[in-house]
């Protein structure tokens, strides 16, 4: 007995051959045609709430998408602006009086 995911009825013919048939419909929009279609027929039947909250800060992430320091990299620190475009002040020596 094969993977279950290739379990196909014999009358749909190979795992290859409906495999190629799927990404051959992905490849050309029949996916998303057959899809924009049904959400279309459902909408007009009232059967859709578009309405839709996205919390970002409930979103999350792996850590090296936020740019968490990789195990093993090791980045020398870079001042936050170049040393030619500071501002460079000199102090007047101690105050005569």
């Amino acid at each position: 007995m094969g993977a279950p995911w290739r379990d196909v009825p014999p009358q749909y013919g190979s795992w290859a051959a409906v495999y190629a048939l799927f990404r051959r419909w992905q490849r050309d929009g029949t996916w998303k045609q057959l899809l924009t279609a049904l959400q279309t027929l459902a909408d007009a039947a009232g059967r859709v709430t578009w309405d839709v909250s996205v919390d970002s800060t409930s979103a999350r992430t792996h850590q090296h998408a936020a740019g968490a320091r990789k195990r093993g990299i090791c980045r020398p620190n870079h001042p936050a602006v170049s040393a030619s475009s500071r501002t460079t002040m000199r102090w007047a020596g101690p105050a005569a009086g």
